[in-house]
């Protein structure tokens, strides 16, 4: 394969990686909240940024209190809250759900991975993998399966 050929594949695959994907540029800020010092957290963070999100991540000794009070059902809170775009976003929820969820624009509260399932995203342990999923959640409390994994 010559130098060109090879450029042209390479432009491709990343075309085709990127397809349907927000330009980072066009993500909003993420700014979320976690129990103090909690590093599972920090992992999950590491990730949006990966995928492209600006994303704050600060310490709050009532997050139970600020989950509540963005509006996320009490048996959806997760391990960390926080908003995105005009969505609230709680728990270990897989970044390219996050950008589903601002490039499908559903009538959402926002979503949710409630607990903390083993090998959601900040949540690895090897090879072990939870099954789990991302709920999408309304204002009413009513909720739905986004995703499974």
């Amino acid at each position: 394969m010559d130098r060109r050929t090879a450029v042209a594949a390479l432009v491709g695959m990343v075309a085709a990686f990127t397809a349907g994907r927000p330009k980072a540029e066009t993500l909003p800020p993420v700014l979320v909240y976690r129990n103090p010092g909690c590093s599972c957290c920090e992992r999950w963070k590491e990730l949006m940024a990966a995928a492209g999100f600006d994303i704050t991540m600060e310490d709050d000794a009532n997050l139970d209190g600020r989950a509540t009070a963005l509006g996320v059902p009490q048996k959806l809170h997760g391990c960390h809250t926080g908003t995105v775009g005009d969505y609230v976003i709680s728990g270990h929820i897989p970044p390219d759900d996050v950008i589903r969820l601002l490039r499908e624009k559903p009538n959402v509260k926002g979503l949710s991975v409630p607990d903390m399932p083993i090998g959601s995203p900040g949540m690895e342990v090897g090879s072990q993998i939870d099954h789990y999923e991302v709920l999408a959640f309304r204002s009413d409390g009513s909720s739905y399966v986004f995703a499974k994994y």
